[in-house]
């Protein structure tokens, strides 16, 4: 499978560093193409070792100027032989020192000898290109990189080794099955179909359609996984939330003070929590304020709350009457709607008595001072953030692209199953051929110049 791009020419040798620009102890230098390691042998130390290297051979000698013979760097490099290796093309990785000096060294020297800078995406697109994966597993090359949690990185590994391109798979031999039998019908329209074999077509497509149902009722849990939500603490002054803020990054990230008003403007932070990269944000304690500064604050903070996909109101459960709300708490707690956890902090001031009570009438007791319960805030965050999956489903996607795909895929079929019996046979072909095509879309087999330079440009260089 070839595909041209014009600024991913494929004939040519490319070379980027693959690893963080910085200093460090090791970088990785990566170049692909037909003929690159002829290109490179004359400055490696060990030319013939590396011309007659098997694919996966790991060699170590120098980097050096060609015409000078002075070393650049002591190098490892790894050889990789079509059609194995990454890109499914000929291709090398050099291991050298992290000094930026020398990556830069040997960079200009590749550059000399005939490589080309590569583009953003450009080795995962010749991947793509030379049928080493198809763009599920792209994107999810991707995704990995961009993953902020273990969970996110372990859903996008699961893509990378197919789960949803097995998936799609399935799906379309469904529908290459269904759309045989319609279009047999079609040529062949003297002949009498069978209700057996109608049957078999309509129960294809049927279940093409429940494959298709169930993987695009995952994308808000894997978009919930790659990009996270926004979650903010909210009460009054004194509430406790600078406390729990500090107690869930495991720093001092807020200032604690018993002088209300002490927050005067929202601090975030990301934190891993249930698998979903968080942006936390402690809020200045909500109130009238004369000041003019801890008023704008509060200002601010009314604002994290609107956007917020969640908010955590805490309560002082120490003062007042025990676990109940006063007017103020109970109309910002309605205005939040279904957004909104009521939790109750400070209860190891409480007697234990009145706490196991509380419990008990299923109020969420808590003390940041402790710990003592916060976890099962952060559990209830979690179930409140995730969607419901279809039970079993371990494929999830996150890719917007491939959601708007399954969607057009679905109309088609849904169409498909209403029309059946009552419209001309070749209606019914035209729209198991539209749902194929959103499915060839998915998986590459069929895609524009546009959508892919779109794409791979997203990727960081050297990817």
């Amino acid at each position: 499978m070839k595909h041209g791009l014009p600024d991913y020419n494929t004939e040519d040798c490319i070379a980027a560093l693959a690893s963080p620009w910085g200093q460090g102890a090791l970088a990785v230098i990566r170049a692909s193409g037909q003929g690159c390691l002829e290109r490179l042998a004359p400055a490696f130390s060990k030319a013939e070792k590396l011309l007659r290297a098997r694919g996966g051979a790991m060699l170590h000698g120098s980097i050096k100027n060609p015409q000078t013979g002075e070393a650049l760097d002591e190098v490892m490099l790894g050889v990789f032989r079509k059609p194995a290796g990454y890109t499914g093309e000929d291709a090398f990785e050099i291991y050298c020192h992290g000094s930026l000096p020398g990556i830069r060294g040997i960079l200009s020297l590749l550059a000399r000898l005939g490589f080309r800078q590569a583009r953003s995406g450009e080795f995962t697109f010749r991947a793509f290109s030379n049928g080493k994966m198809d763009l599920t597993r792209a994107e999810a090359v991707r995704e990995i990189v961009c993953a902020q949690t273990e969970k996110a990185h372990t859903l996008a590994l699961r893509r990378l080794s197919g789960a949803v391109a097995d998936k799609i798979n399935e799906a379309k031999g469904l529908l290459l099955q269904a759309r045989a039998d319609v279009e047999i019908r079609l040529d062949y329209p003297e002949e009498d179909s069978p209700d057996a074999e109608a049957g078999d077509t309509a129960a294809a497509a049927a279940r093409c359609e429940e494959i298709l149902e169930r993987l695009l009722a995952t994308c808000a849990e894997g978009r919930l996984y790659q990009e996270g939500a926004r979650v903010a603490l909210a009460g009054r002054t004194n509430a406790g939330k600078s406390s729990l803020f500090n107690y869930v990054l495991k720093e001092e990230r807020s200032i604690v003070s018993e002088n209300p008003g002490t927050t005067r403007d929202y601090i975030e932070a990301l934190v891993p929590l249930a698998g979903i990269p968080v942006r936390l944000y402690d809020t200045a304690g909500l109130r009238d304020s004369p000041d003019f500064v801890e008023g704008e604050g509060v200002r601010r903070s009314r604002r994290i709350l609107e956007e917020a996909a969640l908010v955590v109101y805490l309560v002082d459960a120490s003062e007042g009457g025990l676990f109940r709300l006063d007017a103020e708490d109970e109309k910002t707690i309605l205005s939040l709607g279904g957004r909104v956890i009521t939790a109750w902090n400070k209860t190891d001031l409480l007697p234990p008595q009145a706490l196991r009570a509380a419990r008990q009438a299923g109020h969420l007791c808590l003390s940041a001072a402790t710990g003592d319960g916060v976890a099962g805030l952060l559990g209830e965050i979690g179930k409140r953030l995730l969607p419901e999956r279809p039970a079993g489903e371990e494929a999830l996607i996150d890719s917007l692209r491939q959601k708007e795909l399954l969607e057009q895929s679905l109309a088609a079929l849904r169409r498909f199953s209403l029309r059946a019996g009552k419209y001309p046979l070749d209606m019914a072909a035209e729209d198991l051929r539209e749902a194929m095509g959103a499915l060839e879309k998915i998986s590459g087999e069929t895609t524009t110049e546009e959508m892919l330079a779109l794409m791979f440009s997203r990727f960081c260089v050297g990817k």
